[in-house]
C-alpha cells in the first residue's frame, strides 16, 4: 500500500478545523448551567415515609386491583380506556381537519411569500399549554369527554399542521406541470396531482399524533375532560394504590398496543411493505 508523504500528512493535519476553543466554551456554558440549575432545586432527602409510599406503590403494581382490570362496568378499567381511545381518536381527527386550511396556508409553492401568516398562527396554537387549554374548554363546555375531544383537537392543530406543511412543500411539480400540458382543469390536477401525492402521508401522520394524543387523553380526566385520568388521580389522592396501579396497567398496555399497531400501518403507508 502506498504511503503518503509525510509533509502531505503534516499539512492536512494543520488544516484541520480548529475547535479546541470551541468545544471549551460549550462544556464550560454546560458545566454552568448545571450548576446554576441545582442551585434552584430544594432536595430535602429521602425520608421514611416517601420510602414506606415507594414500597406501596411498587407492590400494587405487582398485585393491582384486579376486579377493576376484569369488570365491564361504567366505572371499570376497560370502559375508561375505551372512552380515552374514543377521545383520542375524535380529538385527533378534528384536528387532522382543523389543520388543513392552516397547512395550506402556511407552505410556501401554494401562497408563496405570505406563507409566513400562516406560521405564525400555527406557532401562536402551539405554544398554549396543555392543561391551560384543557382548562378553558372546561369552562366552556363543562366536564365530560366533549371537552377532551376540544382539547386535543385543538392542541393537535399545531403539531399536524406543521407536519402537513412539509408534506405538501415536498409535492413533486412535475407531476402537476405533466397535467398542465395535457390540458387537466384545476379539479383534475387537485384530483389527479395533489392529493394522491398527498394522503398516505397525512394519514401517517394522523395516525402518529393518534398515538400522542392516547397518552394526552390519558391525563385528561385530572381537569374533568373525561377518560381514565380523573379515576387514576383520585385513586392515588385516596392512596389507593392498587387502584391507580390497575389504570396504569390500562393505560401501559393499551399505549402499547396502539403503538404496536400504528407503526405498521404507517409503514405500510409510506413503505408499502
Amino acid at each position: 500500500m502506498k504511503t503518503l508523504p509525510q509533509n502531505l500528512i503534516l499539512d492536512v493535519y494543520q488544516s484541520r478545523p480548529k475547535t479546541t476553543l470551541r468545544n471549551i466554551f460549550i462544556v464550560t456554558t454546560i458545566i454552568i448551567l448545571i450548576l446554576w440549575s441545582l442551585s434552584v432545586i430544594n432536595y430535602p432527602g429521602i425520608t421514611e415515609s416517601s420510602i414506606q409510599i415507594s414500597r406501596n406503590i411498587l407492590k400494587a403494581f405487582v398485585n393491582p386491583s384486579w376486579d377493576l382490570i376484569f369488570s365491564l362496568e361504567v366505572d371499570s378499567i376497560p370502559f375508561l380506556m375505551f372512552e380515552t381511545l374514543g377521545i383520542a381518536f375524535l380529538g385527533t381527527l378534528l384536528g387532522s381537519i382543523l389543520s388543513l386550511p392552516f397547512a395550506f396556508l402556511s407552505s410556501k409553492n401554494i401562497v408563496g411569500k405570505f406563507a409566513y401568516l400562516g406560521t405564525i398562527v400555527i406557532t401562536i396554537i402551539r405554544s398554549f399549554p396543555f392543561f391551560l387549554l384543557a382548562l378553558m374548554f372546561v369552562r366552556v363546555s363543562g366536564p365530560g369527554p366533549l371537552t377532551g375531544v376540544l382539547t386535543i383537537g385543538v392542541l393537535s392543530i399545531g403539531m399536524i399542521s406543521k407536519m402537513y406543511v412539509e408534506v405538501i412543500e415536498d409535492i413533486d411539480p412535475g407531476i402537476l406541470q405533466a397535467l398542465d400540458a395535457s390540458g387537466a382543469s384545476l379539479f383534475q390536477k387537485i384530483r389527479f396531482g395533489i392529493i394522491p401525492q398527498l394522503t398516505a402521508n397525512f394519514i401517517s401522520v394522523m395516525i402518529y399524533r393518534f398515538e400522542i394524543n392516547v397518552k394526552n387523553a390519558t391525563v385528561l380526566g385530572i381537569v374533568g375532560a373525561g377518560g381514565i385520568g380523573f379515576t387514576l388521580l383520585t385513586a392515588m389522592s385516596a392512596f389507593r394504590w392498587q387502584d391507580a396501579a390497575a389504570a396504569l396497567w390500562g393505560i401501559v398496555v393499551v399505549v402499547i398496543f396502539v403503538e404496536f399497531f400504528s407503526t405498521k400501518i404507517r409503514k405500510k403507508l409510506i413503505t408499502g411493505e
